[in-house]
């Protein structure tokens, strides 16, 4: 009773929010596993690039700031694929793997390197820090980068639908996640679809960037990686062979990492990460496949 009691309104308006951030990211995961077959452990790097991007950029207006991190991550991201992924694409999946981690580390070292000119260690986005604010609906107060949060999401996943189900691109990342050397076979233009899946992978990671940025503005080279680490878990628990289970994935390890957040004593809060991990556990124990996934479809179609 004294956990249920502990989870309330606010709570849950929070958990709402971290689960749809999470959703965001678990997509850009998501859609670029289902076309090249790779976990990129280097997308937290990403959202890390455009995090940065807001910091340096603090002093400019609001709209020029987020608009200089959604160019830099998707520059960033197509330089990615361009120069390191796309000569290792005929590499086995080991090797992809490994380079992705290489990639992060890199990245975090370039980070702290610029990061330390001044001598100091972070730098502050102050600039989209408001969205932070809460504001009282019906008698709760839920912050605003909520409402953001969940409006970008879902807004995003529409947007995502409508162009896999009614447009040629659409169609050909659809056929070229099921089955990618067949879709080359009839005529799918591999470059073009991987550089789709790039870019609106880079598209989301600007995305989430900003909404972390507003949780978080104290900006450091590890900056999103262990949100990175869970939301990866996330995709493995929904399901990493469809785009829609994953991010269903995404979004309940987000969802369930506040509640179990609040539900535990303040004194024990650190001990969240193991808690939400050995749940994970039972869950893959119980559903190997991941957790939203159902039939034989599941294993056929992946975006």
């Amino acid at each position: 009773m004294s956990v249920l009691a502990s989870i309330d309104l606010n709570t849950l308006g929070d958990a709402f929010g971290l689960g749809a951030i999470y959703a965001l990211m678990a997509v850009g995961i998501g859609l670029v596993f289902g076309v090249l077959r790779l976990v990129n452990f280097a997308y937290g790097q990403l959202i890390m690039a455009g995090a940065y991007t807001l910091a340096y950029t603090t002093s400019w207006p609001v709209t020029a700031s987020i608009v200089a991190c959604f160019a830099v991550v998707v520059a960033l991201s197509l330089a990615m694929d361009r120069l390191v992924f796309r000569p290792l694409r005929s590499s086995s999946p080991a090797v992809m793997l490994v380079t992705t981690f290489a990639v992060s580390f890199l990245l975090q070292a370039v980070a702290l390197i610029i990061d330390l000119r001044d001598g100091t260690l972070g730098e502050v986005a102050s600039a989209v820090a408001p969205l932070n604010q809460a504001i009282t609906v019906g008698g709760v107060d839920i912050r605003k980068v909520t409402f953001v949060a969940v409006g970008v999401a879902l807004g995003a996943l529409v947007a995502l639908a409508l162009v896999l189900a009614r447009t040629t691109i659409g169609l050909h990342t659809r056929a070229a996640a099921s089955d990618f050397r067949t879709a080359r076979l009839l005529g799918v233009r591999a470059n073009r679809v991987i550089g789709f899946a790039v870019v609106v992978s880079g598209l989301l990671a600007g995305a989430v960037a900003v909404l972390l940025t507003v949780q978080n503005p104290f900006v450091q080279p590890a900056f999103a990686l262990e949100d990175t680490i869970v939301v990866l878990v996330g995709v493995v628990v929904g399901g990493i062979d469809r785009l829609w289970t994953a991010t269903l994935g995404g979004f309940a390890i987000g969802f369930v990492s506040v509640l179990v957040n609040a539900a535990l004593p303040t004194d024990q809060t650190i001990f969240l990460p193991s808690v939400v991990y050995a749940l994970v556990i039972v869950v893959l124990l119980l559903r190997p496949a991941g957790l939203f996934a159902w039939g034989r479809r599941a294993a056929m179609e992946r975006v």
